[in-house]
């Protein structure tokens, strides 16, 4: 980058040199070799402030070598000594006048350049902060991976006997998301539903839902054919967590219905919980084996009623009519659903960060 004209009396170039202000190029080299030995930093170790002096001296030779620049500059001092001129022809009365709005000129540049100097800092740590959310992500994603390849493995290796290891029936980890699920929609279908209260009242019949806890973000779309949408609609994504694992099953479960209606429903992780596979595995949640289970009698829920753990199987919801209770199986793993509810505190950080990220790949 070139050097920039200085406006300070005190940095005036061909002061620096020690030259006039009709100083030939040649001139110029000469003084500032004769200048620079003297003030080089290897000959003045001594002296904090050669390497200053020299950069200085560089500085005004390489602008006065410039012709273009020289000329600009030669134009500058001649207002500089205009305005002197002009200045000392004053009164008291208004040399104080002039005085005093260059000084508020120059707090007004020192203002504009600390703010010009914050909004860059600002501008930095948001590109800190959507860069650390993104690498807490691929980080994630691949201990996810992990966690899965490490199961394969583990339920791939027989012992001697020809059975499985008893720690491959181990169940997973709970997961911060586990009981999440993201819902998106159109305001317009669903003009009701405009609140975080109103859109958990609409779920609950599915589970409980504590409002306090669900997060709404609403923005305004561009048109895109594809999914029916106009110019300026507004799009609500929203975080919704349950306090059941059951029941943001039962949500998922029922996203072609919900589709119907305008509402698209997906696990807020992203993909299916790894508690869901086991128990799967194990025939908690579906299949032949869940088939199997013979369920108590339960009379007719009424509309409102919500789900319970995990139900045999899951039809299709509609507003009309929930499904009925779910078939009730001893010997199921309660204390990794207990641990679910331990995580109130570690999901609204990570709620936050989901928002985060949307609103970087938005932007």
């Amino acid at each position: 980058m070139p050097p920039k004209t200085p406006e300070d009396p005190e940095q005036n170039p061909y002061e620096l040199l020690g030259i006039l202000q009709e100083a030939t190029e040649a001139e110029i080299r000469t003084a500032y070799r004769t200048r620079s030995l003297k003030v080089h930093p290897d000959r003045n170790r001594n002296d904090p402030n050669a390497a200053q002096k020299f950069h200085a001296l560089t500085t005004a030779s390489i602008l006065l070598l410039d012709p273009l620049r020289r000329l600009a500059l030669d134009a500058q001092l001649r207002l500089q000594v205009a305005k002197k001129q002009r200045f000392a022809s004053y009164d008291s009365k208004r040399k104080a006048m002039v005085s005093e709005l260059e000084e508020r000129e120059q707090e007004f540049k020192k203002a504009r350049m600390a703010k010009e100097k914050e909004r860059t800092a600002r501008e930095s740590e948001n590109s800190r902060i959507r860069e650390e959310g993104r690498r807490m992500r691929e980080q994630r994603e691949k201990e996810l991976e992990l966690q899965e390849l490490e199961r394969q493995c583990a339920r791939s290796k027989p012992e001697s006997n020809g059975t499985v290891e008893e720690d491959s029936f181990a169940p997973p980890p709970p997961g911060d998301l586990d009981t999440t699920i993201r819902v998106k929609y159109a305001l317009s279908s669903h003009p009701a539903l405009s609140t975080a209260f109103t859109l958990a009242a609409h779920l609950r019949r599915y589970g409980e839902i504590d409002e306090v806890t669900v997060v709404m973000s609403q923005k305004a779309k561009k048109s895109k054919k594809s999914k029916g949408l106009v110019d300026g609609e507004m799009i609500v994504t929203a975080l919704v967590p349950f306090n059941q694992l059951g029941a943001a099953f039962a949500v998922v479960s029922s996203a072609e219905s919900l589709k119907d209606q305008g509402m698209d429903v997906a696990w807020a992780g992203g993909s299916e919980p790894l508690i869901l596979g086991w128990l799967r595995e194990r025939g908690e949640l579906g299949g032949s084996a869940a088939k199997r289970a013979e369920p108590l009698p339960t009379k007719t829920a009424p509309e409102g009623t919500t789900f319970s753990s995990f139900p045999s199987n899951f039809l299709a919801f509609d507003d009309a009519a929930p499904p009925p209770p779910p078939a009730v199986k001893t010997g199921m793993d309660y204390e990794s659903l207990t641990l679910l509810r331990m995580r109130e505190a570690e999901r609204t950080r990570l709620e936050k960060e989901i928002l985060e990220a949307e609103a970087a790949e938005g932007g």
